[in-house]
């Protein structure tokens, strides 16, 4: 029986071969749903890596082989974390296989977890190999998906150490400048860490695809760090110049074929005109919080704009109807950006509403995000800056410790389900016209 499992075994895995060469070789017909259920292996994940191309910017549109390509993602900051532990690992391809069946294309997840439980980097320069193996099998696994990942670099909260704990660090060896958390953007030593975990990560060769991450088109794109702020410094220099510039610069000097964004939330600073300050939500009008959106995003080396919005956090209080308002004039706005400023994409890489907010409702959901779908959608019709939106976040089943308010399990959402195929679908039309949509995303768009 060993023997004869095995023997089916190698010929199931050879029909999955044809048929996903077939797939990869034509770019427009998507076959995944037709492959069978298979165990992971390295050898289909380093093809699956190797057949994909690399999404590349031109002006304010990103592309892939040859045709714009528009973003309809989600957020699972948690991947790296869960796939250490065997008896966690399984969420990793089964939210995979959920956003795939949607017609998701690109997740954004943590590549970072500084000197916290389960911690990538134990101390400056020093990597548990254990957790890179677990942050390789996220990367091949959304490889053998079809899906693509950003992954961000650094977390500006405390979350998975974040800047605090790059400071703290400094701070023990007896090298940091102050104990400010906002020294993790002007203290030499500081960077100097940073520098070395960049490194590091970039030149990561995958033990399960054989490729340098630099050298991994699953990568869409690098993140400098989730939602920078430095509150010390509202001018914005010290982020703009002492960070930014330098740490995009370095980064592309290591990977030239990746695309790099910064992480910020969007917040217009003091280069910007009087009606895109006026724009700035509730307490953060008068204080963007060391952000400067345009100025930020015109760094040669960044390649596209990102966007966050939470109108529940950020509008207290607001009815549903001033939410919608707010939100619509607030990616509109930054996509204006893009358009008229910039001449780069722009994502609204998070966006969420949460079940925690007072007198919520299941059906807000699907107003707001509908409305962020649809700003996306006009754009990309007429060949704008819109370069997609990512939903903050999706989970798998008998995840609770994780869920945070926003945490979105789709099988429990029918209608969350049916908007985000619907705007797959859509995006797919704009990408390939309808008729060569529906034949992509057939099980989607059927």
């Amino acid at each position: 029986m060993a023997a004869g499992n095995g023997l089916m075994l190698y010929h199931v895995l050879g029909l999955a071969t044809c048929i996903a060469l077939v797939y990869f070789s034509l770019g427009e017909i998507d076959l995944r749903s037709a492959l069978p259920s298979l165990p992971f292996s390295s050898s289909s994940a380093r093809s699956a890596a190797a057949s994909l191309s690399f999404v590349e910017r031109r002006g304010a549109r990103l592309f892939l082989d040859g045709r714009p390509f528009y973003v309809n993602g989600w957020n699972s900051y948690w991947l790296m974390d869960l796939a250490v532990e065997p008896d966690t690992r399984t969420r990793v391809p089964s939210i995979f296989r959920t956003a795939v069946s949607m017609g998701l294309t690109v997740c954004r997840t943590w590549a970072f977890n500084d000197g916290y439980y389960n911690a990538l980097q134990l101390s400056p320069g020093h990597f548990d190999e254990r957790v890179f193996k677990a942050l390789d099998r996220v990367v091949a696994e959304a490889a053998q998906h079809g899906v693509r990942l950003i992954l961000s670099l650094a977390n500006n909260l405390d979350a998975y150490g974040g800047k605090r704990q790059y400071v703290r660090w400094a701070w023990e060896e007896g090298v940091g400048l102050t104990a400010s958390n906002d020294s993790f953007f002007f203290d030499p030593a500081i960077r100097d860490y940073f520098k070395v975990y960049l490194k590091t990560l970039l030149t990561r060769k995958n033990h399960l695809t054989g490729l340098e991450y630099r050298d991994d088109p699953t990568i869409l794109a690098w993140e400098l760090m989730n939602e920078p702020r430095c509150t010390s410094d509202p001018s914005g220099d010290t982020l703009q110049q002492r960070w930014m510039e330098e740490m995009s610069a370095y980064v592309k000097s290591i990977d030239k074929k990746h695309l790099l964004t910064v992480g910020t939330e969007g917040f217009y600073g003091p280069t910007s005109p009087q009606e895109k300050l006026d724009i700035n939500p509730g307490e953060w009008f008068p204080n963007n919080y060391g952000a400067d959106f345009i100025r930020n995003f015109k760094i040669p080396d960044i390649d596209f704009a990102s966007v966050h919005v939470y109108p529940d956090n950020w509008l207290q209080h607001a009815s549903l109807d001033e939410k919608l308002k707010f939100m619509t004039r607030w990616i509109t706005s930054h996509v204006e950006d893009g358009d008229r400023e910039l001449d780069k994409p722009v994502l609204v890489t998070e966006f969420g509403l949460s079940h925690q907010v007072e007198g919520f409702d299941d059906a807000h959901r699907d107003v707001l995000y509908r409305a962020v779908y649809d700003i996306v959608h006009g754009s990309a019709r007429r060949g704008g800056a819109a370069g997609g939106a990512l939903v903050w976040q999706l989970a798998a089943e008998g995840m609770e410790d994780y869920h945070d308010g926003f945490s979105i399990v789709p099988s429990e959402r029918p209608s969350m389900m049916r908007l985000m195929k619907e705007q797959s679908c859509r995006l797919a039309a704009v990408r390939y016209g309808e008729e060569k949509a529906r034949k992509a995303l057939k099980t989607v768009c059927a």
